[in-house]
């Protein structure tokens, strides 16, 4: 696994975790929690730098470029 493809796991993964909070009618753990996804979001468009990606980075490496098929 390369750090993009974790990154887009670890996001799905915790928006889940929200939606299963807001279910379960715990809306101020939901909205934390989907808040600092919101927060993380806005960083990486506006500066585009994701604390996370960075990380993962590190520590897995980039993915490699896809070769457009002939």
């Amino acid at each position: 696994m390369c750090a993009e493809k974790i990154q887009r796991f670890l996001m799905a993964i915790v928006l889940t975790v929200a939606m299963v909070l807001f279910s379960s009618n715990q809306m101020l753990y939901a909205m934390i929690l989907q808040t600092l996804v919101v927060v993380m979001v806005i960083v990486w468009a506006l500066f585009d730098f994701c604390p996370s990606l960075w990380i993962f980075a590190k520590l897995f490496g980039h993915c490699s470029p896809k070769t457009p098929s002939v």
